[in-house]
């Protein structure tokens, strides 16, 4: 298959991926019923609510997260090729699956079984790292689809990015790992890791 000398497109369908993943993590926070409302009160049981925020927010800081990066990369590279899709396309699915295990957490994080969800979030999470990194190393193999005359600031940004990158499955694993100990642990921990590398990256690009 031929390179394609252009990644515009590549972009506009991950772009529309990672917004169609965004907006259905809305959809897990369910409405309390008239019923319960009239039981409990509606306050109350929206505090009690408090696992479906605990998801939600986790998950959109990590897309968003992956996503700011995604346009990052995609700014320095000029070309892409068939392999390069396939990561990619890797990479999106993870992020599509991503609301079915948010909608578990926010379902089960107070339930006996939380520790399987968080199992399943967190394997997902560090997944989407493995995928990420995949695609990002594929690209900047041999400088292979990234411009041809790249200036010198390309490179060092270039470089910015793996060296942001180098570790970031590896806290994941261990994230995942913790999961199955600590369920409610490894979720605040996902938020945390998420939170803290977009800090990095915006420090970075200061």
């Amino acid at each position: 298959m031929q390179k394609d000398q252009g990644t515009g497109r590549v972009e506009q369908f991950s772009d529309g991926v990672f917004a169609i993943a965004i907006t259905l993590l809305v959809l897990q926070i369910k409405l309390p019923s008239q019923a319960a409302v009239e039981q409990r009160g509606l306050a109350h049981l929206l505090a009690t609510l408090w696992p479906s925020y605990l998801a939600i927010i986790t998950s959109f800081v990590t897309i968003l997260m992956i996503w700011v990066k995604h346009h990052w990369m995609f700014t320095l590279i000029q070309k892409s090729d068939h392999a390069f899709l396939y990561w990619n396309g890797l990479l999106l699915f993870f992020i599509t699956f991503l609301p079915f295990p948010t909608a578990l957490l926010a379902e089960y994080l107070l339930h006996p079984e939380a520790k399987v969800a968080a199992n399943l979030y967190t394997g997902t999470v560090f997944a989407i790292s493995l995928s990420f990194k995949g695609l990002w190393w594929h690209a900047t193999k041999d400088k292979r689809l990234l411009a041809v005359h790249a200036n010198s600031a390309t490179k060092i940004e270039a470089k910015q990015i793996t060296k942001l990158d180098q570790y970031v499955p590896l806290f994941y694993f261990v994230v995942f790992g913790v999961s199955f100990l600590f369920g409610g642990v490894s979720v605040a921990l996902c938020l945390f890791l998420a939170l803290f590398f977009a800090y990095r990256e915006w420090l970075t690009n200061r």
